[in-house]
């Protein structure tokens, strides 16, 4: 039985907030439009961006937990809008205002960790966590037997995925690995399953640790992975209520 998209997410700058949109036009090849377009390196960088790299590279929540808690709105001129719990809000043209950036996430980072050091552009795909440009999926249907596992509620925004998606059987993502799936009007081949770390484990909304997500995927399921990536082998237009089902 096909299913649907429930929601739309995309993540402008690595690990550093997230914005719900309605609709994408997918490209082949490529990331969502406007997803992880910036990352923050740190002291120990061996980047200066411009083309992808590891995920080790750049201040994120699986380091500094407190980082989960940001939200984002692009404006149409490309303002990014932040906000955070414990911070002012702050509005910044990313690709000027590194240093006023850099000066509102300091007092986020926890000081045994590199410190963050520069917003620099991820190049021509987002700066995503996979080496090849990578669309996240999250069946909403698993989230709900991982809630039910874990006895309690848990904001599915944590797993930091761009597609949510309802109506799925539990887990049918998985079989989906080495398949075509059609996405609204695109394509995409499911490439691989996503292992999760630590960033999951921190509340979205407040950007604090409260439940070991890694712990329950290894104790209930023996791995850790939650979620699949996929690639655009066909382009096209993807909204909020578009079918998902096999190709």
């Amino acid at each position: 039985m096909p299913g649907t998209v429930s929601a739309l997410w995309r993540h402008p700058i690595k690990g550093h907030g997230r914005e719900e949109v309605s609709s994408v036009d997918l490209g082949v090849g490529r990331t969502m439009p406007g997803d992880r377009v910036w990352a923050v390196t740190h002291e120990a960088s061996k980047t200066n961006g411009g083309e992808w790299a590891r995920c080790a590279n750049f201040s994120r929540g699986s380091k500094t937990p407190a980082l989960q808690g940001i939200r984002t709105k692009t404006d149409d001129d490309g303002t990014l809008r932040l906000t955070h719990p414990n911070l002012p809000d702050i509005a910044i043209d990313p690709a000027t205002d590194s240093a006023a950036f850099v000066a509102w996430v300091t007092p986020l980072m926890d000081s045994d960790r590199a410190q963050s050091t520069a917003l620099v552009p991820s190049g021509p795909n987002g700066m995503t966590d996979s080496p090849f440009p990578s669309i996240s999926l999250i069946n909403m249907a698993s989230h709900r037997v991982f809630e039910q596992t874990a006895g309690r509620p848990l904001n599915p925004l944590r797993w930091r995925g761009n597609v949510l998606m309802d109506g799925l059987a539990p887990w049918e993502e998985f079989e989906w690995v080495g398949k075509e799936i059609t996405l609204g009007h695109a394509t995409l081949l499911v490439k691989e399953r996503i292992v999760r770390c630590n960033a999951t484990r921190a509340n979205p909304d407040t950007g604090q640790i409260d439940f070991d997500t890694l712990a329950l995927l290894s104790e209930r399921w023996d791995h850790q992975e939650f979620g699949v990536y996929g690639e655009v082998i066909e382009g096209g237009l993807v909204e909020t209520g578009s079918t998902v089902a096999l190709a």
